[in-house]
């Protein structure tokens, strides 16, 4: 074994071109220096120094960093000498390469996908338009449902009236406000000129004890009234307003059914060649998407007005109890009566001050 290595260590250092002759050496030169260190190498590993060295060698074996691959064979010049962290810097770059190739790729899936969008958004407003256009100038065939339109129309008339009840009780509470601020200022002074006037003391005393009654009353009737508007404001501006919502996408549900309906009915009636029977298909497919929308929204809002019925009815009860229990024991002067009516609905009144905020925030 280590005369074959030995050959081959002296063959490797003999360059030999195509016809056999030396290339760099001349012959004899280059025969006594492989038989000399064919010679060295035999009494190197011949030794036990030696083996031992062969055999570190052959354990250690070159570093892995610092190994070149030599291009052109043996005897090549130094050019063809590639080092490997050269390698190693291109398979990094190329991994960089691919990965802002997919960050590429990713963006580009973006658009697409917002064109997309953007596209079918496009093609459903264009078709609803045109819908809408044809129905106005009595063109286009319209899906009416009598019975749920009806309540639609009685719902949005009801919704205006209970709007002017809240306008007039707002302003009524604004008057009675004042009212009572008046009233309260008035107590005060008949007070004071109670205290400067001796010959008229009396006079003054219940004057301002009435005044200060009267306001008193005042700011528990308007406590009553308070609720009564918030009641009133609750049903009008979130619950009848929720429905109505609901309502307005039925309407656009609805528009939009048309559309895709006159769309595929305006197909039907052409060709049926290759091209005419796939866009049937997909207006088929997309006039199915948008009738179980409609019927949807539709269940929706016949169940959202029953509901909305039954709410109303309850809550009206109440509060136009409240209100004319409130207003009839204030003008009757029933103070008992009136903290009664407070009492029955749980309307609980704020302190004096409490609506002024304290000096933290007004800092």
């Amino acid at each position: 074994m280590a005369d074959s290595m030995m050959s081959k260590a002296a063959t490797m250092e003999i360059p030999i071109n195509s016809n056999g002759d030396s290339r760099n050496l001349a012959e004899d030169d280059s025969l006594e220096q492989a038989a000399k260190i064919q010679w060295n190498l035999r009494e190197k590993v011949g030794s036990p120094a030696g083996l031992r060295d062969l055999q570190q060698v052959m354990v250690s074996g070159p570093n892995l960093n610092e190994t070149s691959i030599v291009s052109g064979g043996y005897g090549g010049t130094t050019e063809g000498i590639i080092p490997t962290s050269s390698i190693k810097g291109s398979s990094m770059h190329h991994a960089s390469s691919n990965s802002s190739m997919t960050a590429e790729e990713s963006t580009r899936g973006v658009a697409v996908e917002k064109f997309d969008i953007m596209k079918k958004w496009g093609l459903n407003t264009y078709k609803c338009t045109k819908q809408m256009i044809s129905e106005r100038f009595g063109r286009g065939a319209r899906t009416v449902d009598l019975e749920l339109e009806a309540q639609i129309e009685v719902l949005r008339e009801t919704k205006r009236k209970y709007e002017n009840v809240l306008h007039l009780a707002r302003a009524l509470t604004n008057h009675f406000y004042s009212m009572v601020q008046t009233q309260h200022a008035l107590g005060d002074t008949f007070a004071d000129l109670s205290q400067k006037s001796p010959e008229l003391r009396d006079e003054f005393g219940y004057n301002a004890e009435t005044q200060k009654l009267l306001c008193k009353n005042g700011e528990t009737l308007l406590g009553a009234i308070n609720f009564f508007v918030s009641s009133i404001n609750t049903l009008v501006n979130k619950t009848m307003e929720d429905t109505l919502m609901t309502i307005k996408m039925y309407e656009n549900a609805r528009l939009e059914f048309d559309a895709y309906r006159a769309d595929l009915e305006e197909l039907n009636m052409g060709p049926r060649d290759a091209v005419t029977m796939a866009r049937i298909e997909a207006a088929q497919q997309q006039y199915q998407i948008h009738k179980d929308k409609y019927e949807r929204l539709r269940s929706d809002v016949t169940i959202k007005l029953k509901f909305l019925e039954e709410n109303k009815v309850k809550v009206m009860h109440k509060q136009l109890l409240l209100f004319h229990n409130a207003i009839s024991a204030y003008f009757a002067g029933n103070q008992q009566q009136l903290e009664q009516t407070l009492k029955q609905f749980n309307i609980k009144l704020k302190p004096p001050g409490a609506d002024k905020p304290s000096w933290l925030e007004e800092q």
